[in-house]
């Protein structure tokens, strides 16, 4: 039987917790980022841009480009690779900048 890096070191993380995405139910584990735990489920987008609505995941997986926004808890433009994944999280696809008007001012 193959043992796990959890089982090496004795480690006792807590339960797994769910979340979900675009209302699908997602299992994430303790320590998981949003994206980490969205790329274990197989969704690998959870972003369109803004010009041709073409999908976007993560990329660069440390904060440091911007392809993995996405709307957490009704935040737009958060990055689902450095947002600590939290019991009851809600996920959405976030569609080009991430807010359904233009902002007062800009035609």
């Amino acid at each position: 039987m193959a043992r796990t890096p959890a089982d090496l070191v004795r480690a006792q993380p807590d339960p797994p917790f769910e979340i979900t995405f675009d209302g699908r139910r997602v299992t994430a584990q303790p320590g998981q980022s949003v994206a980490a735990a969205l790329w274990a489920a197989g969704i690998l987008a959870w972003r369109t841009t803004r010009v041709g609505g073409r999908p976007r995941g993560a990329f660069c997986g440390i904060g440091q480009c911007y392809d993995c926004l996405a709307t957490i808890n009704e935040q737009p433009n958060r990055r689902a690779c450095l947002v600590p994944a939290t019991p009851g999280d809600t996920i959405t696809t976030q569609k080009g900048h991430g807010h359904d008007r233009p902002s007062v001012g800009i035609v």
